[in-house]
Parts: structure tokens; C-alpha cells; sequence
């Protein structure tokens, strides 16, 4: 289906939560999990501290935003040594992580 992309959206609620502490994972996700093959955008950054309406969802610290032009793409970045690194070197300040993978129309 022409336009129909995977986009990939993981936010992360940190233990520490600090802001050198959401930087350094914003900092991480640049570093490990930019430049994918078959990535076709990428944007991470902590959560929208003025944005605090009633519908506002702000049980996370960072958000990372990947999409993929096909599923290949998605599970070849999941396996990807960076992607490994990336879990192992930040994931002892992450109390939660929740994944919402979706199908969208560019």
C-alpha cells in the first residue's frame, strides 16, 4: 500500500528522572538508534513540561519516535548491535517502558 509506513513510538518513565538524566537518554537514542537502515524519520525529546491539559498523558520522562518504510526495516533495527547496546547501556534508569507500534498513511 503506497504511503504506509510503521511507526514506532516508545516513551520511557525514568527512575531518575532528572533533567541531566532525560538528556543523557535523549543524548543515547541520537546516538544508537538514528541513522537506521529503512528508517525514514527519527525524533526523541523529553516529555512537554507547559503542555498539561487534562487529556495530556505525562506519565513518562522521554519519548523516541522512529518510523520504518516496512516491517523488515522495524525488526532488522530491533536486532541491530546498536539497538543492543543502546538497551544495555540505559535501561538500569528506566522504570517503565511502554511500546505503541502502529501502521500509518504518509
Amino acid at each position: 500500500m503506497p504511503g504506509r509506513i510503521l511507526a514506532h513510538d516508545v516513551y520511557f518513565t525514568l527512575k531518575d528522572a532528572a533533567p541531566e538524566a532525560r538528556e543523557k537518554l535523549v543524548a543515547a537514542c541520537r546516538r544508537f538508534l538514528s541513522g537506521h537502515e529503512g528508517a525514514v524519520s527519527f525524533a526523541a525529546g523529553a516529555r512537554a513540561e507547559e503542555l498539561a491539559r487534562p487529556v495530556n498523558d505525562r506519565a513518562f520522562d522521554v519519548s523516541l519516535h522512529v518510523q520504518f518504510e516496512s516491517l523488515a526495516a522495524h525488526d532488522a533495527y530491533q536486532d541491530h548491535p546498536r539497538h543492543h547496546s543502546f538497551i544495555a547501556e540505559m535501561s538500569a534508569n528506566w522504570q517503565a517502558v511502554r511500546v505503541f507500534d502502529s501502521w500509518v498513511e504518509s
